[in-house]
């Protein structure tokens, strides 16, 4: 079983040592993990270089901030030393620098003493000599001298655009206040200094990540390509394995594992499980009667260098494949093994083509040896490719003289040639490009020999000997049979004058025939049309006939007198209606024959045809106690003119009822037949003679039967009726036994969809109350 065998196969490469191939990543997890690393360190080196400059700058602003609020801190102790100093000394401006002697540490302090009027009293260092007041100094907009000392120190910017440190402090009393301005800039000169130096250190350490994550992203992408290079490489290489049938064995001698590739995989048709094979899994998918791994690997090991072996291998599905090996022992540099590296091909096809080739060959011996005429093959060289028993009989060869590859004269020495009494001429002759020969000899025992001699593509030479013993005798007997039949065309030549006299006999006769044809068609269309005008002439009495006869019955203008005026009043009525409607049968007729009919037929349902037809006999079969049946599929339509279609199941429904006795049942059905439409009428009246239906639906043909006697008519109504359904495209036929019954069955086309379609107006229309059926030209 397929999935036994790939199971077992499976669980022996389970045992298989786990040692990673050079050209592949062992665990698909730490591709994952090299191929994320790539992305990765470039992202979390460009976040280390946003986390450092962040940190760099947020320790630079802190540093100034840090300096700034010591600033700010000695600015207001100071202006509150001063304020206690002045108040009880009442010092001027003179005793300022006292206050503030000259120092490094404060460069550019500025100490003001202002009076209660916003002036100022005194300053150190001096002020232009604009500046008399303090918002002259600090600005309009200052907020010192409103808030005092509860504004602190304050960073401000003098309207000369110098950025200082301002502080006030007021005097006791109200005695004024004292300010004290700190430029910022000399305070800052310090922590721009130390600023400079960590951005250069800042930035050195930015351009060495940088360079090292360039290196890397370039390494990072010169592997990638390498990879692909790889990975592509080794596609193209197991594509071309895996279109060329073959596999790549790598087989470690001394560790006994062996490395397949994947084209080795999918010859066999398994999955990969590790990158080694064991010895023993390999040698056990080897066909037992191929011999085996162990025998190779003593060869091996016996100083062979070199493998060509052909052995057979269970694939996946349980069946052998053809595998073709050859290899070549390889040194190992690394370890000082060996390894015995090559290809394995498939060659199932190439052996079962072998296998093919020697059926056939054996067939084809088969073959020539069946066949009953003597038959040899030469090759190029003139010796003995192939001859059969009828050649080794003829030339009396043993089958040890006639071994193939035996030259032509050892052959034909060991021979002896037939004895030929006389040859023919040659029959044959040379085909294009390839010398041929057949020619007859006649053997001194009466037999016939045809020898056919030819030469073939490869320059080889083919004899072919045919009995032709049997031919040749019957050739002589058709010699003879051609001298009688000389003589029988001679006497058919005569023959042939004298029926060529009565053709031209006969071709008179044809025309005087046509001729007169003729005449008979035009007397019958004289007939026709006579028929047709005195039907017109004989219906305007007959109308008025029956008027009167109608009138003089009812008594509409007064009794007669005496009663039987009125019988004899009905039987004239009557007497005239039938004959009317013999003259409609005859008109009818008449218009039929003429060819003045004209049909528009469409789709009509024909449950509504056949109920109409059923209703005019309806009284008629009532009055005989006769059952009346319908039967119509639903959805059946009738392809015919509406008038001709009422006319056609009046007739037969008429016909049916006036010859079925008393008690009987006439039945209508309809029924789809492929492209047609079957309408049966059937009756359980008296039946037909079989012997008169053939003479049934002819022009004033009526049976002379029981049914004649006891029912009068004209004979039409059959007759238009088939002509009618005729006209339509259909047929009619009657099956009829007497005492049992008679069937008629109407054979109409179907409708199509489209003129379905085309009909669906008018039958919507005529389905209306009050709406009038079309009637027939």
């Amino acid at each position: 079983m397929p999935e036994a065998a790939s199971a077992s196969f499976s669980a022996r490469a389970e045992s298989s040592l786990a040692v990673s191939w050079p050209m592949r990543v062992r665990d698909p997890r730490l591709g994952l993990v090299e191929r994320w690393l790539r992305y990765a360190v470039p992202g979390i080196l460009a976040v280390f270089l946003a986390c450092l400059v962040g940190l760099a700058a947020l320790h630079i602003q802190g540093q100034r901030a840090e300096i700034l609020a010591g600033a700010k801190a000695e600015v207001e102790g100071f202006a509150r030393l001063a304020a206690r100093a002045i108040a009880p000394a009442g010092r001027r401006a003179s005793d300022l620098r006292v206050l503030m002697p000259e120092s490094e540490r404060h460069p550019g302090r500025r100490l003001l003493l202002v009076r209660p009027d916003a002036r100022i009293a005194a300053a150190h260092p001096p002020l232009p000599a604009d500046a008399t007041t303090l918002a002259q100094v600090l600005g309009d907009s200052e907020p010192l001298s409103g808030l005092g000392e509860r504004a602190g120190a304050m960073a401000l910017d003098l309207p000369g655009g110098e950025s200082v440190l301002a502080a006030i402090h007021s005097l006791p009393n109200g005695a004024g206040q004292v300010a004290v301005l700190q430029p910022i800039e000399p305070l800052m000169r310090g922590w721009s200094a130390r600023a400079r130096d960590q951005i250069v250190l800042v930035a050195a350490a930015i351009l060495v990540i940088v360079g090292v994550g360039l290196a890397y992203g370039l390494q990072s992408r010169q592997a990638a390509r390498a990879d692909r290079a790889r990975e592509q490489i080794r596609g193209r290489l197991d594509a071309a394995r895996r279109r060329g049938a073959c596999g790549l064995w790598d087989w470690d001698i001394a560790r006994g594992r062996i490395y397949w590739s994947d084209s080795m995989y999918a010859l066999l048709g398994y999955q990969r499980q590790h990158e080694y094979l064991s010895f023993g899994a390999v040698n056990a998918l080897v066909h037992p009667d191929d011999g085996d791994l162990y025998s190779l690997a003593r060869g091996l090991a016996a100083a062979q260098t070199c493998v060509d072996h052909a052995f057979r291998m269970r694939g996946a599905d349980g069946a052998y494949v053809w595998l073709r090996a050859r290899a070549e022992v390889m040194p190992d540099a690394t370890d000082g093994g060996r390894h015995l590296v090559g290809i394995a091909t498939d060659i199932t096809e190439q052996r079962a083509l072998e296998e093919t080739n020697a059926a056939s060959d054996m067939r084809l011996r088969d073959a020539v040896e069946a066949i009953s005429e003597a038959f040899v093959l030469w090759d190029t060289g003139n010796r003995l490719v192939l001859c059969n028993s009828k050649f080794r009989h003829l030339h009396a060869l043993s089958p040890e003289d006639a071994q193939s590859g035996r030259s032509y004269t050892d052959v034909m020495g060991r021979g002896v040639l037939p004895q030929v009494r006389r040859e023919s001429p040659e029959a044959g002759l040379a085909l294009p490009g390839m010398a041929a020969r057949t020619f007859e000899a006649e053997l001194t025992d009466g037999r016939w020999l045809q020898i056919s001699e030819r030469r073939t593509k490869d320059g080889g030479y083919v004899s072919v000997g045919t009995d032709i013993t049997s031919l040749k005798r019957h050739q002589e007997q058709l010699q003879a049979s051609e001298r009688e039949l000389i003589e029988t065309v001679k006497d058919l030549k005569r023959s042939r004058r004298t029926l060529e006299l009565q053709t031209q006999q006969l071709a008179d006769l044809a025309e005087r025939y046509l001729d007169q044809k003729a005449a008979a068609e035009a007397a019958s269309q004289a007939k026709s049309e006579f028929l047709a005008n005195m039907s017109h002439e004989l219906r305007t009495p007959l109308n008025a006939i029956i008027g009167f006869a109608d009138v003089m019955e009812n008594a509409v203008l007064g009794p007669l007198g005496t009663p039987r005026y009125t019988e004899y009043c009905r039987d004239i009525r009557e007497s005239g209606s039938h004959l009317l409607s013999m003259i409609d049968d005859i008109l009818n007729m008449a218009r039929l024959e003429a060819r003045r009919v004209r049909l528009n037929p469409r789709a009509i349902p024909a449950e509504t045809a056949v109920t109409s037809a059923l209703g005019l006999v309806e009284a008629a079969a009532r009055e005989k106690g006769i059952t009346l049946g319908l039967d119509v599929q639903p959805g059946i339509d009738l392809l015919a003119d509406p008038s001709a279609m009422q006319q056609i199941l009046a007739n037969l429904v008429q016909n049916a009822v006036k010859f079925t006795p008393a008690g009987g049942r006439v039945a209508v059905r309809v029924r789809r037949a492929g492209a047609s439409t079957h309408l049966f009428v059937e009756d359980s009246g008296i039946g037909i003679p079989r012997a008169d239906l053939a003479r049934l639906g002819r022009p004033f043909t009526q049976v002379e039967a029981q049914m004649t006697r006891s029912h009068k008519g004209s004979g039409l109504g059959l007759a238009i009726t088939r002509s009618m359904v005729e006209l339509h495209g259909g047929s009619l036929r009657i099956r009829s036994e007497e005492t049992v019954g008679t069937v008629v069955l109407v054979r109409l086309p179907a409708p199509t969809p489209e003129q379905k379609d085309r009909s669906a107006p008018a039958r919507a229309t005529a389905s209306r109350p009050g709406a009038r059926r079309p009637v027939a030209a």
